[in-house]
C-alpha cells in the first residue's frame, strides 16, 4: 500500500531554452540549457529522459515539499512553447509555477535578471512560450550582450560560442542561476531583481 503526502502539492516547471544538437552546444543561445544542466547536476536530479510525445528532454526530482520538473524542449528554439504547453498540460502546472531560463541580448553579459511576465525583447523562444502559455510565467534572463561587432546579425551572434573571457565566467553564471532557482523553489516567489555575476 502506498501513502501520499498531502503537503507535497506544488509542482514547479523549470524550462531551459536552447537548440538540440552538437553544433549548438556552448553557444550563447544555449545558455538556458547549460543552466538547467548545472541545476540538475547540483540538486541530484536523475539523468535526462527523452519524451517524444511531450517534445522535450525531461528530468524530475523532489526538493523539500515541491516536485520540480526540468525540461529542455527538443523542438528547436523558435517552437519552444509547444513543449512547454504539452508538459504543463500533462502535469497540470499553472503558468505561475513555470520559470523559463533563457539568454537575452539586450542585457550585458554577467547580469542575470529575474521577473514575472513582460515582453519577448525579440527572443523567438520566449515569443513561442508566451503564444502558448500567456505572459504569467517567471523568467530568469541571462545577459549575453552587447553584440560585438555591433553590425553583426543578431542570429549569427547568438549562435556563436562564448569568447574565452566569457567562458571563464560561465561556471559562476550557472551557479548563480542555480541559487536563484533554489531560492524560488524553497521561497515560493521569483523576485524582480538584477544580479551581477562577474568576478
Amino acid at each position: 500500500m502506498q501513502f501520499y503526502t498531502v503537503g507535497q502539492s506544488r509542482t514547479i516547471l523549470v524550462v531551459g531554452l536552447g537548440n538540440v544538437g552538437k553544433q549548438y552546444e556552448g553557444t550563447r543561445h544555449n545558455i538556458g540549457f547549460a543552466c538547467v544542466d548545472t541545476f540538475a547536476k547540483l540538486n541530484g536530479f536523475d539523468g535526462w529522459i527523452e519524451k517524444k510525445d511531450l517534445k522535450c528532454l525531461f528530468s524530475s526530482h523532489t526538493m523539500g515539499a515541491t516536485r520540480v520538473l526540468i525540461v529542455k524542449p527538443t523542438t528547436m528554439m523558435n517552437l519552444s512553447g509547444e513543449a512547454v504547453q504539452k508538459v504543463a498540460a500533462f502535469y497540470k502546472v499553472a503558468p505561475g509555477d513555470i520559470v523559463v531560463v533563457h539568454d537575452e541580448i539586450d542585457i550585458p553579459f554577467g547580469q542575470v535578471r529575474t521577473r514575472v511576465g513582460g515582453g519577448s525583447a525579440g527572443h523567438n523562444g520566449i515569443k513561442s512560450v508566451t503564444q502558448h502559455m500567456g505572459e504569467g510565467y517567471g523568467r530568469v534572463r541571462i545577459g549575453i550582450g552587447p553584440k560585438v561587432p555591433e553590425q553583426i546579425d543578431s542570429a549569427n551572434f547568438v549562435l556563436a560560442r562564448f569568447n574565452d573571457s566569457e567562458q571563464a565566467q560561465l561556471k559562476n553564471l550557472t551557479t548563480e542561476v542555480n541559487a536563484i532557482l533554489n531560492e524560488y523553489i524553497y521561497g515560493g516567489e521569483l523576485p524582480h531583481e538584477t544580479r551581477n555575476v562577474l568576478v
